[in-house]
């Protein structure tokens, strides 16, 4: 059966989802397959990946991407974030509220295009005034105990699900991750397998 939508799990502050928010309204809009924003705390599921070959690997990886897709990026970018957990919790209260995906891509373009770290200033505060949201008001609501508890529910579905790495894409009970299988998840949702039809 065809999925109509996909789920499109993602944690601000992993770099690897800058090329998923950057590509992702225009495949939904040629698919016609809708996304749900699930902003999560990846950093639980995820080992340590911040040093070494893995982090030079990466690096090279999104710009060489990034060049793929026409994307402007710039890496290094500030890596690990200093308030992850604030720039996710923004991103589960802008879920609930509806402008999400506004918020998300916002932060992405000003952290690899800016090189300005998601989640403090003036990121954080310029991301929402440009998306018009107060960020007096979102920044206290964002802190609130009911947003950290949203927030914690969110990861533990995500563990429940499976995940372990962002961004990841859920079709059903079909997990897919990292940005390169977001091509992948629309096949399936359209015709729900990958083999040649």
């Amino acid at each position: 059966m065809k999925a109509q939508s996909i789920d499109f799990w993602f944690s601000v502050g992993c770099p690897t989802t800058y090329l998923t928010v950057m590509r992702l309204p225009e495949l939904a809009r040629t698919s016609g397959i809708a996304f749900r924003w699930r902003p999560f705390s990846a950093c639980p599921l995820l080992p340590e990946q911040n040093t070494g070959p893995f982090a030079a690997y990466m690096w090279r990886d999104i710009e060489r991407r990034a060049a793929l897709y026409g994307l402007p990026a710039r890496v290094p970018a500030p890596y690990p974030l200093q308030e992850f957990d604030l720039a996710n919790r923004v991103a589960v209260l802008a879920a609930r509220e509806g402008w999400c995906e506004h918020y998300v891509r916002a932060t992405y373009r000003r952290w690899f295009q800016l090189g300005q770290e998601p989640g403090i200033e003036p990121n954080l505060s310029d991301s929402l005034r440009e998306i018009c949201q107060d960020p007096a008001r979102i920044i206290t609501a964002a802190k609130s105990d009911k947003i950290g508890e949203a927030y914690l529910a969110a990861t533990a579905e995500a563990r429940a699900i499976g995940l372990f790495d962002a961004p990841s894409f859920v079709v059903g009970r079909e997990v897919f991750c990292g940005d390169d299988r977001l091509e992948d998840a629309i096949t399936w949702a359209r015709r729900g397998t990958l083999a040649p039809g």
